[in-house]
């Protein structure tokens, strides 16, 4: 119920893609008895996407995720594990192309990818399915151990969690996998903008994890670059983010 809710009426709610729906629905108008309400709604659509194109608020409103968690620093002590959750490849385009396509969260295999290499013992577990309603067989997962072996990591390293289709269900698979036991220490690898969520979820499941965030999104110069598409994907990402936190703080449940 929470991920059809989430992949339908979540997804209006994130900013820019609310503010469009808006925009659409009073060109719509136009054509009607209405069209004076239908010309405000546009042109309030219209400025909204432009404000939020020109102002960093969608930086603004990831900072304080992304600062969450500290950059994590390597320690002798090896760890156990590594989790990685999925976000780091297009599923769809790898499986038209028939190769494994990087997405704008590919850091987190990158940065996984490492520390398999730094902890050469420790087990490394991808957990990534489908996160749309429609389309299911095919799996970012699938294309995962590869990318992993294309940067220096046997495949054989790899445990696959394919059916995963949002973070909740990351974490429970993840631990019905690792089966973690008491003094065991396990890292997780995500986007620094997706931990906090990331974390408590884990949390929830009484899976004990350390964060390890990477692919930031702001920065203390960045924050300022007027880069209009990038800050409304920015406005979007933070919206997803914040909406789910809302959802899970408020109900107990994730979407």
């Amino acid at each position: 119920m929470y991920f059809v809710l989430s992949k339908t009426v979540g997804k209006l709610l994130l900013l820019p893609d609310f503010f469009f729906s808006i925009g659409i629905l009073g060109l719509a108008l136009l054509f009607t008895p209405y069209s004076r309400f239908g010309n405000r709604l546009v042109l309030g659509a219209f400025g909204a996407l432009v404000i939020c194109g020109m102002l960093p608020i969608g930086a603004a409103m990831l900072m304080p995720l992304e600062n969450r968690f500290p950059v994590w620093i390597p320690t002798q002590e090896a760890p156990t594990g590594i989790v990685v959750l999925g976000g780091g490849i297009d599923e769809y385009l790898s499986e038209e192309r028939g190769e494994t396509t990087p997405d704008r969260g590919f850091t987190r295999i990158i940065a996984a990818a490492k520390l398999a290499r730094r902890y050469p013992n420790a087990r490394i577990i991808y957990t990534g399915g489908s996160s749309n309603l429609t389309g299911k067989d095919i799996r970012e997962a699938d294309y995962a151990a590869q990318a992993f072996e294309d940067l220096g990591i046997s495949k054989s390293r790899i445990e696959i969690e394919r059916d995963a289709r949002n973070t909740a269900e990351n974490a429970v698979r993840a631990k019905a996998i690792a089966s973690p036991k008491q003094r065991e220490r396990w890292l997780l690898v995500t986007s620094a903008y997706h931990m906090p969520r990331s974390v408590e979820l884990f949390r929830k499941t009484a899976f004990v994890v350390e964060p390890v965030p990477t692919d930031w999104q702001t920065g203390p110069t960045t924050f300022w670059r007027l880069d209009p598409l990038r800050r409304l994907g920015q406005l979007k990402t933070a919206s997803r983010e914040w909406i789910g936190l809302a959802v899970l703080w408020v109900t107990g449940n994730a979407i």
